[in-house]
């Protein structure tokens, strides 16, 4: 049994060398034919390429279906991943749509806000914001309606759910509002729950101080600011914004108006509201006559 195998062994091994040589030396020879650069080789080789290769189409089948099978994989793999940013996408448009629904929403409030009578006496009129001027040192925006409307300076304006400013100079058919937020502005207002008074005074931040408060202990954060109407300039219950505190702990008030938004504003007509054209009568009575009667001096006024 020994015998057989080692004699097998005698003869494949010759065998496989002499096969492994031919093999090498049909190589070698395609290679020399392929690089030998002459007309009779080059035109052998066509003859052997025109032979060859149309015979070879099921070899090489395999290989254009494993090509072809890579390529669809890929494009599977491309519209998975597309199937994925899709489903993402929507996903982030039902978010936008819930959202837009709310804004919807929050608009039909805000524009049944813009039907409420505050006062009896009250009625309003809507401009259009022509141009902002804002500026660090002084905030206010131009208005389409002006004295041929009937704009008296020191009316309020709001944007429909809260105070913007009041009127300050107004031409034939344009009037100026300036802002809460300017440093000019001092609005006397009440807070509420506590009934609080102060002023509210803007500094030209986004957020107007509260100044000469009576009880500042009683007044807390997200506390309502609503304008007092003392001194007759406002009317009472005009809505200002809620109580806030900075980072230095002062109060101010964050206002209501969206004032990156300012598009139209309503201005309020007081009707109703004698406007104050003599100031002499303010500082002195008057007589029967109508004239002022002089002031008595003070105590030790007179000393000298």
């Amino acid at each position: 049994m020994a015998k057989d195998r080692s004699q097998r062994e005698d003869y494949t091994t010759p065998l496989r060398r002499l096969l492994i040589g031919v093999v090498v030396l049909c190589l070698l020879a395609i290679f020399l034919v392929w690089r030998i650069d002459s007309p009779r080789v080059e035109r052998f080789r066509v003859q052997v390429t025109d032979r060859v290769v149309p015979n070879m189409d099921w070899a090489m089948a395999p290989v254009t279906g494993m090509i072809n099978l890579l390529r669809d994989f890929q494009s599977y793999q491309r519209l998975s991943d597309q199937n994925r940013e899709l489903r993402s996408e929507l996903r982030q448009m039902q978010a936008w749509k819930e959202a837009a629904l709310q804004l919807e929403q929050e608009n039909a409030r805000l524009l049944d806000l813009n039907n409420v009578r505050l006062d009896p006496r009250l009625t309003f009129i809507t401009g259009i914001v022509l141009a902002d001027s804002g500026s660090p040192f002084r905030q206010s925006v131009l208005l389409n309606v002006g004295s041929r409307d009937g704009i008296v300076d020191g009316w309020a304006a709001m944007d429909g759910i809260g105070l913007v400013g009041r009127i300050s100079g107004t031409g034939k058919n344009t009037a100026r509002v300036i802002l809460l937020t300017d440093a000019a502005s001092s609005i006397p207002a009440l807070i509420q729950p506590s009934g609080q008074k102060a002023l509210v005074s803007g500094d030209n931040s986004a957020a107007p101080l509260v100044d000469f408060l009576e009880n500042a202990d009683l007044v807390r954060a997200g506390d309502r600011v609503i304008s007092s109407g003392d001194g007759g300039v406002f009317p009472a219950g005009l809505l200002i914004g809620q109580i806030a505190t900075d980072p230095a702990g002062q109060l101010r008030v964050r206002l209501s108006a969206d004032y990156e938004r300012l598009e139209y504003l309503r201005v309020l007509r007081q009707l109703g509201v004698v406007p104050v054209t003599d100031s002499g009568t303010i500082v002195a009575p008057l007589n029967a006559q109508g004239e002022s009667l002089p002031q008595p001096l003070e105590e030790g006024a007179g000393d000298g």
